[in-house]
C-alpha cells in the first residue's frame, strides 16, 4: 500500500508532462473575461513563460511543416450542411502538421501528441479552417482551469519538469480531467504524421438547407494503418518530417473526414466528455495530402487556423472554449507577425 501511494505523485507528474508538452493542445483565453483576471495576452504570456519565447514562431505548436492537397467530397455531408465545400467535388486545402509546445527545435520523439490544421478554400463559397489534435478528449472544460493548469504544470527551475505535488493537487481539484488522464496513461503516439487520427474535440453544428442544426464533432481518420512509435525513435529530433517526405515520395497520403452525429444529452459545451462510441458516423469524403513544404516560406506560415472561421453551413456550438481559442490564436498571430516584420527590416 505504501509503495502504491508513493508512486501516485510520480504518475501524476508523468501525466502533467504530457499536458505541459501539448501546451494543452489549444491556447485558451477569453477576452470576455474580467481583463484584470484573464486575457488573451495573459494566457499567451503564460505559455511563453513555460515554453520560452522564440520570435517569429507560433506560441504553441511552434515546430511544424506545411502540407498541400485537396478534399474530395463525396456529397454525403450535403444533406446536413449547406456549405459549398460539401457538394460533390474537389476543394484545395492548405494544412499544417505540428508537434505541441513553443520550442521550434523541440524533439519529435518526445512529443506526446501531434496536430493537424486545415484551410479549405472552395472556388465558390466561404472557406473553412479547423485545428485538430491527435487525442479524443481535452484535459479541462473552461478557460480558467486551463490557466490554472499551466501554472500547476510549469517547469521548475531546478529540474525543468513540473512539480508533482502541484500537478497532483490540480488534478485532485479537477475530476473532469480523468478521461484525458486515462487516455494519456494508455496511449502511445503513432509512428508517423500519416497514420494518426486528428480530432476537433469541440462540438459544432452543421446547418442544412432548411436551417436545421445538427450537432457534430469531426475527425480525420488515416487510411495508413496505425503503428506505435518505436522506442528507438523517442530520442529522434526530426524524424516526423523525414518520414513524411519518404511516404510522399511514394505517392499522396489520405485520411477520411468523418462527422460524429450528436444526440440529445450529448454535451456540446464540454470537450472533456467523449460522446458514446455507438453514435452515427458520416463519411464526408477523402482528405488527400500531395506534398509538403518547410514552414518558413511555405503556404501555411501566415495562416491563422482560427476555429471560428466557418462557412455558411457550419456554426460554432455553445462551447465557451471556441471563442477563447479564437482570441488566443489572434494574440499569438499578432505577436509573431510583428516579430517577422521587424526581422525583415
Amino acid at each position: 500500500m505504501t509503495g502504491t501511494t508513493t508512486n501516485i505523485p510520480l504518475r501524476l507528474a508523468a501525466i502533467a508532462a504530457v499536458v505541459l508538452g501539448t501546451a494543452a493542445a489549444f491556447a485558451y483565453a477569453g477576452g470576455w473575461l474580467d481583463p484584470q483576471r484573464l486575457t488573451p495576452a495573459k494566457i499567451i504570456n503564460t505559455l511563453e513563460a513555460n515554453g520560452g519565447v522564440h520570435p517569429g514562431y507560433r506560441r504553441n505548436h511552434a515546430k511544424g511543416l506545411c502540407v498541400i492537397g485537396h478534399f474530395e467530397s463525396n456529397g454525403a455531408a450535403a444533406e446536413l450542411s449547406r456549405a459549398a465545400l460539401f457538394a460533390p467535388g474537389r476543394v484545395p486545402v492548405v494544412g499544417r502538421l505540428a508537434i505541441p509546445g513553443g520550442n521550434p527545435a523541440a524533439s519529435d520523439g518526445a512529443a506526446p501528441i501531434r496536430s493537424l490544421a486545415l484551410r479549405f478554400q472552395p472556388a465558390e463559397g466561404q472557406e473553412w479552417r479547423t485545428a485538430m489534435n491527435a487525442m479524443p478528449v481535452f484535459v479541462v472544460r473552461d478557460v480558467v482551469s486551463f490557466y490554472e493548469l499551466q501554472k500547476a504544470t510549469a517547469p521548475q527551475p531546478d529540474t525543468g519538469k513540473p512539480d508533482p505535488e502541484k500537478a497532483a493537487a490540480f488534478f485532485k481539484a479537477h475530476p473532469e480531467t480523468q478521461a484525458f488522464r486515462d487516455w494519456a496513461k494508455s496511449s502511445t503516439p503513432s509512428s508517423s504524421y500519416a497514420n494518426g487520427a486528428y480530432y476537433s474535440l469541440n462540438a459544432f453544428y452543421l446547418v442544412d438547407g432548411k436551417g436545421q442544426q445538427h450537432p457534430v464533432r469531426w475527425s480525420v481518420q488515416p487510411v495508413a494503418p496505425y503503428e506505435p512509435l518505436a522506442a528507438d525513435k523517442r530520442g529522434d529530433a526530426n524524424f516526423l518530417a523525414d518520414e513524411l517526405a519518404q511516404r510522399l515520395a511514394q505517392g499522396p497520403l489520405s485520411w477520411r473526414l468523418r462527422f460524429t452525429l450528436g444526440e440529445p444529452g450529448d454535451s456540446t459545451v464540454d470537450a472533456t466528455q467523449a460522446w458514446p462510441k455507438e453514435r452515427t458516423q458520416l463519411d464526408a469524403g477523402e482528405l488527400v495530402i500531395e506534398r509538403m513544404q518547410p514552414e518558413i516560406g511555405g503556404d501555411c506560415r501566415d495562416i491563422n487556423y482560427d476555429p471560428l472561421i466557418l462557412p455558411d453551413g457550419i456554426r460554432a456550438s455553445d462551447d465557451p472554449l471556441l471563442s477563447a481559442r479564437s482570441a488566443a490564436y489572434s494574440e499569438s498571430f499578432n505577436r509573431r507577425t510583428r516579430e517577422q516584420a521587424q526581422e525583415n527590416h
